[in-house]
């Protein structure tokens, strides 16, 4: 099971505004940044009607694993894991998540290392 399509954050805009003014929530492993979505319309013409929701975004750079077989297996083991944490979440305006794995993560199991996901969603109160 994966993030359905409206749960996944995409675009170069998104994640410049995250960079901006995203809150940031520091592990051994990994780096999340969070913020309250960009109320400003991106695309010219489309209707952009927000409901309140979490959209996220994984990024793993060849500094982690130099095999892209290896990121993507990491990027959808995280992908599955929020949408199994986030899929009954409600909440009351749409945030954006954006995690970035450090170098360091691949000395972690996978267990760890969603365990250490877990602790910094709890952290940013997007979790209980």
């Amino acid at each position: 099971m994966v993030l359905p399509k409206h749960m996944r954050l995409k675009g170069h805009r998104c994640f410049d505004f995250i960079y901006k003014h995203g809150s940031r929530f520091y592990s051994p492993s990994m780096v999340l940044r969070v913020s309250s979505a960009n109320t400003r319309p991106n695309v010219k013409g489309k209707d952009s009607k927000r409901g309140p929701s979490i959209k996220c975004a994984i990024s793993i750079s060849n500094k982690v694993s130099k095999k892209s077989v290896t990121r993507n297996k990491l990027r959808r083991l995280f992908h599955h894991h929020l949408s199994l944490r986030l899929s009954n979440m409600t909440c009351d305006n749409e945030i954006w998540a954006f995690i970035s794995l450090k170098p360091s993560c691949m000395k972690n199991s996978d267990s760890t290392l969603l365990k250490e996901c877990d602790k910094l969603l709890t952290k940013a109160g997007i979790t209980k």
